[in-house]
């Protein structure tokens, strides 16, 4: 390879992690053309786990590494939300037991299609926007982590890959609520919710005036209110928009008399 050549693959290494990937997108924006990968290829230098994308040869598919790639180098304000940004905050004995792990990316823009062609051992899941109305912010690491905290995001470390964006517990917990379509989804946020000791009353203010689901914010209230914490006490919903009528996520339940939300009657029985 030319001198000019070598310089180029140099500096793609080392913008590379051991688990991340580049995408034929990016690649082709930064001058590295067919002709070129396919020499690199051929030398032993990337590999391809899936039609349009790279890593290095050796490297470790891992999941944190393309969500890293995703948030930098593709610039995607894409976050770890909802269900797993909560099993990865340590609460993951809650959730659908004996499942392979699936990875929640939320934000407005839809993730590229080679994402879920690579061989991850873990399943990556668009869930959409979420229920907010906030203003989108990139999750480069160029944005301040208060910007992301007026949010409800911020960035936690993934080792080996470098740092991610995700969801708090706060905006994690909200997501989840909207994503409560039966029995079996109430369940898992009443279990969660019980542990959910240490969750922060400004920001849950904050997130849900800024949530238009009425579904999500009725469920919250009505859980958060069930387990008595501390910081339920200290969360003021005045003027908090919360619908007219009633709403049901499951037929035959209970309905809650202040939020007006059918409940699982057997609630109690659930959480043990």
């Amino acid at each position: 390879m030319s001198d000019q050549n070598d310089g180029k693959l140099n500096r793609l290494l080392a913008g590379l992690t051991d688990t991340g990937v580049v995408s034929s997108r990016w690649l082709r924006a930064h001058g590295y053309y067919s002709s070129l990968l396919a020499r690199y290829v051929a030398s032993g230098w990337l590999v391809s786990p899936a039609r349009g994308v790279y890593m290095r040869k050796g490297g470790s598919l891992q999941w944190e590494g393309v969500v890293r790639t995703l948030q930098q180098a593709e610039g995607l304000s894409l976050h770890v939300g909802g269900r797993f940004a909560l099993a990865w905050l340590g609460h993951e004995h809650y959730l659908r037991l004996g499942e392979a792990a699936v990875i929640t990316l939320y934000g407005p823009e839809r993730m590229p299609g080679w994402v879920c062609k690579l061989p991850l051992v873990e399943r990556v899941d668009y869930c959409g926007k979420g229920p907010f109305d906030l203003p989108v912010i990139p999750l480069i690491d160029e944005t301040t982590d208060q910007a992301l905290l007026n949010q409800g995001l911020e960035r936690r470390e993934a080792v080996p890959s470098g740092v991610l964006v995700c969801s708090t517990p706060e905006r994690a917990m909200l997501e989840l609520c909207a994503e409560a379509s039966d029995a079996a989804g109430v369940y898992e946020v009443d279990a969660l919710m019980q542990g959910m000791a240490t969750l922060r009353p400004q920001r849950l203010e904050m997130l849900l005036r800024h949530c238009h689901s009425i579904k999500a914010k009725r469920l919250f209230l009505a859980l958060a209110e069930r387990h008595g914490h501390a910081w339920f006490s200290h969360l003021s919903v005045n003027g908090l928009n919360l619908g007219l009528g009633k709403r049901s996520l499951v037929p035959g339940g209970r309905l809650h008399p202040k939020y007006q939300i059918v409940l699982p009657g057997d609630l109690d029985e659930q959480l043990g």
